[in-house]
């Protein structure tokens, strides 16, 4: 694998339209960024590994959530979703994705043709990182780039713990002694 597609953002784009499905793909690639296009909610869902755990609630509401229910192989950074569509709404989406322990880290942006001011709140009170108005252009991809930053440091950050039990393992092996430093007390400063 080369070193620039390690480093590529990759976006889980969401609409029931297919022209704006194109549109905001061709806007992603053109500014180098990897996208997956689903046309619903619930397609969305599936693959970023959580519709099994909203079928197992629903089949069974008393079970516990499981924690081990993200199944997806490719690191998403952001989530592009349209607000209206059929069966699951944007809103929707952004609440299970939220609601979700693996994945309420990823941000979502909301876009929408018509400007409710009373819907974009909601969705900024509910956690999307930005309200975009349709039709999307070039400009408004550019300013997600923050967004999929904060992804990618967070999915590096969920790597450190491999790093932090081979440190702990290494300070196990190593004698207490050599750990523990003389604490300095009653040191008074001059200035």
């Amino acid at each position: 694998m080369n070193m620039a597609t390690e480093t590529q953002f990759h976006v889980l784009a969401v609409d029931d339209s297919i022209i704006d499905r194109k549109l905001i793909e061709k806007l992603l690639k053109t500014s180098s960024y990897q996208v997956t296009t689903v046309d619903s909610g619930s397609k969305a869902l599936e693959f970023l590994g959580l519709q099994q755990e909203v079928d197992q609630r629903n089949s069974n509401p008393l079970s516990a959530p499981s924690t081990d229910h993200h199944h997806q192989e490719i690191q998403v950074n952001l989530i592009i979703t349209d607000y209206c569509m059929p069966g699951m709404t944007g809103y929707d989406l952004l609440k299970k994705i939220k609601e979700s322990s693996c994945l309420k880290d990823i941000p979502v942006v909301i876009m929408s043709s018509e400007n409710e001011p009373s819907r974009i709140n909601r969705c900024l009170e509910e956690g999307a990182e930005e309200f975009l108005i349709k039709p999307v252009k070039l400009l408004d991809v550019k300013r997600l780039q923050p967004y999929l930053l904060r992804g990618k440091s967070r999915e590096q950050q969920q790597l450190q713990p491999i790093s932090s039990k081979k440190r702990k393992a290494i300070e196990e092996a190593i004698s207490p002694e050599l750990l523990t430093r003389p604490r300095y007390t009653g040191l008074t400063t001059v200035v």
